[in-house]
């Protein structure tokens, strides 16, 4: 269990709870995973943890603002990173294997694009996804 995950539980306004931390700390150490990698990570050291608390979780923590859930095309579910309130980036998602990488915002501030009519909205943020064949399914080919 890392110190972070309960300041960052406590600063949220959430109760601390070991499957909470627990979900933090998966997602720190492995990002842009789904629920079911999650789940899958802390069933054999989280006894009694079911896939519906997990999903449960991430919502909390996602309208928290403490995870980012991120949709990608040709993903088979959502994934989810831990959010970064100084991070502004994007995705690069290889169309053969699914891997996922962070990639650095292409202006450095949100949002990165402007849509040629903002219908009076302000915009908050885009969200880009380079699509690409990783250099391991390059070789594959």
């Amino acid at each position: 269990m890392t110190t972070a995950a309960p300041e960052r539980l406590r600063a949220a306004g959430l109760r601390v709870t070991v499957q909470r931390v627990a979900v933090l700390d998966a997602l720190t150490a492995r990002p842009h995973a789904s629920a079911e990698t999650v789940y899958s990570r802390l069933r054999g050291d989280l006894s009694g943890v079911a896939l519906p608390t997990v999903h449960g979780i991430l919502n909390d923590l996602t309208g928290a603002g403490i995870v980012r859930r991120v949709s990608l095309p040709d993903a088979a579910s959502a994934l989810y990173e831990v959010q970064d309130d100084f991070d502004n980036h994007h995705h690069l998602q290889c169309v053969e294997c699914g891997r996922v990488e962070d990639v650095a915002c292409a202006v450095g501030e949100a949002p990165c694009l402007h849509p040629s009519h903002d219908h009076g909205m302000r915009i908050l943020e885009a969200s880009v996804t380079y699509r690409a064949i990783c250099s391991d399914c390059e070789r594959k080919k």
